[in-house]
């Protein structure tokens, strides 16, 4: 006896298909990165121990007083160091904190910048951020890596326009590419919406609870650098329109633009 079996019937030809990955490609490709330099501690710890020398940024490095004590990396240490510290993590629990908040905010500034923009704009807050580090940690030889300072920018950046009707935060959304793509408020009018001052409130809350604190996050007790996040997010904050692509909101829009709580 036979049995018939049917085939499904086919999607004509221009039927849009549901992505596999709906994070946008510039994103991944930076999580694939930090997922791949994180296989470093896999190799002897000798190999470990000098990566971070070389690559973590090191405030002891720019003591004027030590101008004698040498480093692995030399001079261009000094320079790399404000970014490749950002590409390192402690461990996969640092390393899944920091993706967690990327996907909302990250995946919404990736969208709206494209990946050049998103790439420069990741390396200048994460800067900013060891700047921060450094200005309030002299002579320190403790290395600081992680992303933290670089995910600190992306959400200040994005709650510009994540809080504008239609955007990712707010009441009436659209589809990721369009939420991610409405127009910003200025960094004048997002400091007199309530819900953008109310974010702020909490996410220096918790920064600064952290610092007074000194509480320690990992299996290892490593400490949180909340300067280094400070600087990141004020950079993201101040630094969004340089790299915006997306036309300003015109000023006399009704209120700004957002949805009222």
């Amino acid at each position: 006896m036979e049995s018939k079996f049917e085939s499904p019937p086919e999607l004509p030809p221009d039927t849009p298909r549901e992505p596999i990955l709906t994070l946008p490609g510039a994103l991944t490709a930076y999580v694939a990165l930090i997922a791949v330099i994180h296989l470093r501690v896999l190799l002897p710890l000798e190999f470990e121990n000098w990566t971070v020398q070389v690559f973590g940024f090191i405030p002891q490095h720019y003591a004027s007083t030590l101008l004698d004590v040498t480093y692995p990396g030399g001079a261009g240490a000094k320079v790399w160091t404000f970014v490749t510290y950002s590409l390192l993590h402690a461990n996969l629990s640092h390393i899944g904190f920091n993706v967690l908040w990327l996907l909302p905010f990250g995946s919404a500034l990736a969208r709206r910048f494209g990946a050049v923009r998103f790439f420069l704009f990741m390396a200048v807050t994460a800067a900013a951020g060891a700047l921060a580090h450094l200005l309030t940690h002299e002579n320190d030889p403790v290395a600081m890596i992680g992303a933290s300072a670089s995910v600190s920018g992306t959400m200040a950046a994005a709650i510009r326009f994540a809080f504008v009707r239609g955007s990712f935060l707010s009441f009436s959304r659209g589809d990721a590419d369009a939420a991610a793509k409405v127009p910003a408020l200025s960094l004048a009018r997002a400091l007199r919406n309530g819900r953008v001052l109310g974010f702020l409130a909490v996410w220096f809350g918790v920064n600064i609870i952290f610092g007074i604190g000194s509480i320690a996050i990992g299996a290892d007790g490593a400490s949180v650098a909340w300067q280094a996040h400070i600087g990141g997010f004020l950079a993201g904050l101040m630094l969004f329109s340089l790299f915006d692509p997306v036309p300003r909101a015109a000023e006399h829009a009704s209120r700004d633009g957002s949805d009222q709580v």
